[in-house]
């Protein structure tokens, strides 16, 4: 009996482990770029690029939960990094003994939530 047309068998390069599909790939790839005919991204393009999958991949809640739940537990699981956090935000609070410091807490608390995020974007990334 004929093979059905929904059916795929494994041939050629979809039979190749991964190693060997990527260093096709990439000679492929280096030789597109020595004959000058390799599309290389403006700076502009690869933002363009970057807003549309990102705005593809959001529209998952599922896995955004999920890459934000990994995060997090990455993150929490250094104890220092989290009583550090917590001193910050009572000290902007003013729930801190220092609590006269003003707007300087308030930078400093900033920064440390801008390392945060970088740290749960990172974590985000290795889940991919």
């Amino acid at each position: 009996m004929a093979q059905q047309q929904n059916q795929s068998s494994s041939r050629g390069f979809a039979a190749m482990d991964q190693k060997q599909q990527r260093s096709i790939a990439s000679m492929g790839g280096k030789a597109a770029h020595q004959k000058g005919t390799a599309h290389e991204f403006s700076s502009e393009e690869a933002r363009a690029a970057g807003r549309k999958g990102g705005a593809t991949v959001s529209q998952n809640r599922e896995h955004m939960a999920a890459i934000g739940r990994k995060g997090g537990a990455a993150v929490s699981q250094n104890r220092s990094h989290m009583a550090q956090i917590g001193r910050k935000g009572g000290e902007a609070r003013g729930d801190g003994s220092n609590g006269a410091q003003g707007n300087s807490g308030r930078e400093e608390e900033h920064t440390e939530h801008a390392s945060s995020h970088e740290q749960h974007a990172g974590a985000g990334q290795q889940s991919h």
